[in-house]
């Protein structure tokens, strides 16, 4: 049976023209609109909303800011709280500004465009210490954490894009749709070149069909391009199409420079996307480390090994991707450094070793740490392990268990994905006693 009840504005609001309606299944408890609801909105939580409260029942809304009073829509319920969709801005905040791209909020990729950037690392510093305080049970000051941050716009050297029907462009938000584009302004100039070339390709008879996405990277000179889902292979002359479109097309590996280094990277291999941060995170992590032995976990092309083979006598790269491990045992060759390349998972190797290095540097991905890879680190024990984040929920949770046996030294978050949630993390641990 359904249960309702009516709950009225106070007379003493006078822009608060709704109603809202508790219905009661025996369940749980759902709220219903007539009409738009007027939220006046708390703070902002990680995955861009921001949080209200209706009669004590959580409401999140995207493309708002704390303090804000906005009229928003149900759009039903999910994860336990109402979701709403924004109607109008009632009250602004000082920190709205009008956002660059015009297709923000339709497409999925940003969700910070009509917040200013100062603003913005701001709300992350304190959206990541409020997680380490909820989640890892952790009390680290938002004043603590330092904050890292490049050019807000036109740093993403990889962007993905679908295809359907002759259109390309990305997903619309919380859904399949395709929201069809003709630029991006986080993407590097050379993506935006690209995408306009793809905009025309598209819809030539000569367009294979059956692609349905494709990812680019660049360094601004060189292009490379990876069919990520297509219903049949892509003949060769297609790549040789784009190699005549676009100008830097390499049919193979990138070359990607970093500070001193080059970065062999193939198709498959991952490589940090900020084009501005990409050559300060190394510097961000390591710091002044020096040593005998360090591990680099989860290591990828070696955008950390490389540096780090510069500081320890002895460095073990461990990644479990064949395409990347070879690209990191040439670059290290390249380099001219003596670095020990495992092709094997981290919880594997953790296993096998039975003795602790120096200096431990993990840079795992979103999913964290595995609980054997903290439980092995806590019974080995180096003297110092330095964690690079892409989650603040597995982060605060991983800091949370570590904790037996470390305490943070410093934090930094290094804003790699402006206009949008995502929070990047550095922390350096020091070893207890």
């Amino acid at each position: 049976m359904l249960y309702c009840y009516t709950s009225l504005p106070p007379m003493e609001s006078p822009k608060a023209t709704y109603r809202v309606v508790w219905c009661w299944t025996g369940k749980g408890r759902h709220l219903e609109a007539d009409g738009d609801d007027i939220l006046k909105i708390e703070k902002l939580i990680y995955g861009g909303e921001g949080l209200s409260r209706v009669d004590g029942e959580v409401v999140l809304t995207p493309f708002v800011l704390p303090g804000e009073v906005v009229d928003a829509e149900r759009a039903g319920s999910r994860k336990n709280a109402q979701r709403a969709r924004l109607v109008n801005v009632t009250e602004a905040s000082v920190d709205r500004v009008a956002p660059e791209c015009k297709y923000f909020n339709r497409c999925g990729g940003c969700q910070y465009q009509h917040i200013s950037y100062a603003a913005q690392l701001r709300f992350k510093r304190e959206i990541l210490a409020e997680t380490l305080r909820r989640v890892g049970k952790i009390e680290f000051d938002a004043e603590r954490i330092a904050v890292e941050s490049g050019q807000p716009y036109g740093y993403r050297n990889r962007a993905q894009f679908h295809f359907e029907n002759g259109r390309m462009g990305y997903r619309e938000m919380n859904s399949r749709k395709l929201v069809p584009i003709t630029r991006c302004p986080i993407s590097s100039p050379k993506i935006n070149e690209a995408i306009g070339k793809l905009e025309r390709m598209v819809r030539d008879r000569r367009w294979p069909r059956f692609v349905e996405s494709i990812e680019v990277f660049t360094d601004e000179k060189q292009v490379q391009w990876n069919v990520l889902r297509t219903e049949k292979p892509v003949a060769k002359h297609f790549f040789e199409w784009l190699a005549e479109e676009v100008p830097g097309t390499v049919l193979g590996p990138l070359e990607y420079a970093v500070n001193e280094d080059i970065f062999t990277v193939s198709g498959t291999a991952f490589f940090q996307v900020n084009r501005f941060l990409a050559p300060r995170l190394a510097g961000v992590a390591i710091r002044d480390a020096v040593g005998s032995t360090a591990w680099d976990l989860y290591a990828g092309a070696g955008l950390f090994s490389l540096p780090l083979g510069r500081r320890f006598g002895r460095v073990t790269a461990v990644e479990s991707g064949r395409a990347a491990a070879a690209d990191l045992k040439q670059n290290a060759r390249r380099a001219r450094l003596g670095i020990d390349v495992v092709q094997q998972q981290t919880e594997a190797f953790l296993l096998e070793a039975n003795a602790a290095p120096d200096l431990v540097l993990a840079d795992p991905p979103r999913a964290g740490l595995e609980k054997l890879v903290t439980a092995r680190l806590l019974e080995l024990g180096p003297a110092a392990i330095v964690i690079v984040a892409c989650d603040p929920a597995t982060l605060a949770r991983d800091l949370g268990i570590l904790g037996a046996g470390y305490s943070i030294e410093a934090m930094t978050l290094v804003d790699l994905f402006p206009q949008t949630f995502h929070i990047e993390t550095v922390v350096r641990l020091a070893r207890r006693g």
